[in-house]
C-alpha cells in the first residue's frame, strides 16, 4: 500500500468554530495531518506525492457557481469593509423557494451549511489539493494496487454538490467515485466517520451505480441532525441505494462491528467493481468529538473486516481528531486491512 499526501494543505487552518453557541478552536487543525503522518511512519507505509487532474473531476460532481464561490469568495470577503479573517456565513436562507444572492454575505450564506466550515485564504488550493490526493489514491487502485490511502485535508464527506458544511468543502470521495466510474460500472462507497456522510448521500441520492453506505452516530442528538436517518434510502433511479446505518452514542467495537457485517452484505449484493472508503477515526473512545466509543483494537477490526470484503478499496481520510492515539488508530486500520489480504500491495 501507498499513501498519498500534499504538505500544501496544511495551509489550510481554520480558526473559528462555534460550539453550542461558545467560540472555541476548531477541531480540523494541520497538526492533523501530522500525527496522521506518524501513523505511516509506523505502518512503513511510503508517501507520494498527488498528480494534478486538473478542474475536470470536482466539475463532474460540483455545481460551476459553487466553485467559483470557494475560489473567490475570500478575496471578494475581504473587499468589504469590517470583515473578519475568514468567510463565515451569518444569514442562510430558509428551505423556501429564494434567488441567488448578488452579495458575497448572501452567497456565503446560500454556500454555506454552518460556521464549521470558515473559508481561509488558502483554503480553495487546499480544497483542491485534497481533491488531487484522493484522485491520485484512486488512480493507483485502477492500476491494479490493492489499496491505497488517501491523506486528505481539508475533507469532504460533508460537502454537497453546492455547499460546504462540517469542515468540508469538496467531497473528496465522491468526486474519486466519479472518477472511477469511467472504468467501473459500479463503486460503492462506504462511510466510517462518526458523523453521516451527508454531502455524499446527497449527492447520489438519485442515482443507482453508486451505492452509499454509512455507520455514524444517531444523528437524532449528533452532527449532522437531519440527515443520516435509517429511513434515508434513495430516490427516483436511486431507491434503495443509500443505507444509513446509525449507531447509538458511545456505542463500542462489538456494535460498529455488526454494523459493518450488515454493510458488508449490501455491498456484496450490490457487486461493485471498486470501494472507496470515507475513513474517519473520530469514531475513537478518544476522540475529543466524543459520539462513538471504538478502540484502537476495534479500529484494527475495521480494517480486516473491510479488506475482507475482497473489493479494490481507496482509503480516503475525513475526521479523527487530534488525541494521543490518532496515530495509532490509523495504523490500526491499515496495517489491519494488510494483513487480511496478505499482502501490502
Amino acid at each position: 500500500m501507498k499513501a498519498v499526501y500534499d504538505p500544501a494543505q496544511a495551509q489550510h487552518d481554520p480558526q473559528f468554530f462555534l460550539v453550542k453557541g461558545r467560540q472555541l478552536e476548531s477541531t480540523e487543525q494541520p497538526e492533523r495531518a501530522t500525527r496522521l503522518l506518524s501513523g505511516l511512519s509506523q505502518s512503513s507505509i511510503e508517501v507520494v506525492a498527488p498528480s494534478d487532474f486538473g478542474a475536470a473531476p470536482r466539475e463532474a460532481i460540483h455545481t460551476a457557481r459553487y466553485l467559483r464561490f470557494l475560489e473567490t469568495a475570500h478575496q471578494q470577503w475581504q473587499a468589504l469593509p469590517n470583515t473578519s479573517e475568514e468567510v463565515i456565513a451569518n444569514i442562510h436562507p430558509l428551505q423556501k423557494p429564494a434567488n441567488y444572492p448578488q452579495s458575497i454575505i448572501g452567497r456565503a450564506g446560500w454556500h454555506m451549511a454552518d460556521t464549521a466550515c470558515p473559508l481561509g485564504v488558502n483554503t480553495w488550493d487546499a480544497a483542491c489539493r485534497s481533491s488531487n490526493t484522493a484522485l491520485t489514491a484512486t488512480q493507483m487502485v485502477l492500476d491494479g494496487a490493492q489499496f491505497s490511502y488517501a491523506l486528505c485535508r481539508p475533507p469532504g464527506h460533508h460537502a454537497y454538490a453546492d455547499m460546504a458544511g462540517g469542515f468540508c468543502f469538496m467531497n473528496n470521495v465522491a468526486i474519486a467515485a466519479e472518477y472511477a466510474r469511467k472504468t467501473h460500472q459500479r463503486v460503492v462507497i462506504l462511510d466510517v466517520d462518526v458523523h453521516h456522510g451527508n454531502g455524499t448521500q446527497g449527492i447520489f441520492y438519485q442515482r443507482a451505480d453508486v451505492l452509499t453506505v454509512s455507520i455514524h452516530a444517531d444523528p437524532n442528538n449528533f452532527y449532522p441532525f437531519f440527515w443520516g436517518h435509517a429511513n434515508e434510502k434513495g430516490e427516483q433511479d436511486g431507491q434503495g441505494f443509500n443505507l444509513n446505518l446509525p449507531l447509538p452514542l458511545l456505542s463500542g467495537d462489538k456494535v460498529f462491528l455488526d454494523a459493518l457485517e450488515q454493510a458488508g452484505r449490501a455491498i456484496a449484493d450490490f457487486d461493485p467493481g471498486i470501494l472507496i472508503v470515507a475513513l474517519g477515526l473520530d469514531a475513537s473512545e478518544t476522540d475529543p468529538l466524543r459520539g462513538l466509543s471504538v478502540t484502537t483494537e476495534g479500529f484494527s477490526k475495521i480494517g480486516r473486516a473491510i479488506a475482507g470484503f475482497g473489493l479494490p478499496t481507496v482509503f480516503v481520510q475525513e475526521g479523527g481528531y487530534l488525541s494521543d492515539i490518532l496515530a495509532d488508530n490509523l495504523s490500526a486500520v491499515l496495517t489491519g486491512a494488510q494483513s487480511e489480504s496478505g499482502n501490502g500491495n
